[in-house]
């Protein structure tokens, strides 16, 4: 799926896109149709990403889903309807063999990079891994997650650069790590939203800066980044996640617009 995904014949980045967590299937089902109309009218290869469950929220009475077989299985009919692959968030190593029986591509969150025993767990299922890099780690020392699950018999990995913790509210994407990650012969995505999250606010709520989604976005793909995640939304003020830094979802295509012309100007 990998070489599908980089080796496309318009030369595009791909995306990774999608509600931050599968609330319900009408909406899933929308806002997939909407990314697939796009991503083919723009010849952008698509991953519809969507969490099954939220595992690490900020409070206890934070929305964490809605079932994690009914979540699953609205993920295998975005699959089976649209004919796309599909992307999720596990978290302990007994969810890898779960959940990859409903999708394609298994995610490692950022903060468990490290956990060897979900990673080996993960490589085992045979899909293809994509493993955010740790707020709290070098670029280069994601070759050490990578070889846990290349070692573990799984080729199948990306990795995503989703922002550096800066203080204690902030975060900073240091573009230098797109060709340093890159440099392990992986691909490597560029996580614009959640890059721009503002974590540890007082309301206990994280918070986010969604008008420099263009600005990120921008940057990665100048950089050269493989792929692009961003976490989008019908009306990002009512989503139950991460809605402080999504984008809405009738922007997306004016900004892979742009995206698509800056790809084609530095090949």
């Amino acid at each position: 799926m990998i070489t599908e995904l980089k080796n496309n014949p318009a030369d595009r980045f791909f995306l990774l896109a999608g509600p931050c967590v599968i609330e319900n299937e009408e909406m899933a089902m929308r806002i997939a149709e909407h990314c697939v109309k796009l991503t083919e009218k723009l010849q952008i290869p698509y991953v519809f990403k969507g969490s099954y469950r939220k595992a690490n929220r900020s409070r206890l009475d934070s929305f964490t889903g809605i079932g994690d077989e009914k979540a699953l299985n609205i993920l295998k009919k975005v699959h089976d309807t649209f004919g796309v692959p599909t992307v999720t968030d596990i978290h302990t190593a007994e969810e890898a063999a779960m959940a990859a029986e409903f999708v394609d591509v298994l995610q490692i969150p950022a903060f468990l990079c490290r956990q060897t025993d979900l990673l080996v767990a993960a490589a085992e299922t045979g899909k293809t891994i994509n493993i955010k890099k740790g707020q709290f780690l070098s670029p280069m020392a994601m070759r050490f997650a990578a070889d846990k699950v290349v070692e573990a018999g799984n080729p199948n990995v990306m990795l995503t650069e989703r922002g550096t913790t800066f203080g204690y509210q902030d975060l900073v994407v240091d573009y230098r790590g797109i060709p340093e990650m890159q440099s392990f012969g992986f691909p490597v995505i560029l996580d614009v939203t959640h890059s721009l999250q503002q974590p540890n606010q007082t309301s206990g709520v994280t918070g986010g800066m969604p008008q420099l989604i263009e600005t990120v976005a921008k940057a990665g793909i100048a950089v050269g980044a493989d792929g692009l995640f961003i976490e989008t939304h019908e009306n990002p003020a009512m989503a139950k996640s991460d809605g402080a830094n999504m984008l809405q979802l009738d922007l997306l295509e004016g900004l892979l617009t742009k995206l698509v012309r800056i790809r084609e100007a530095i090949r």
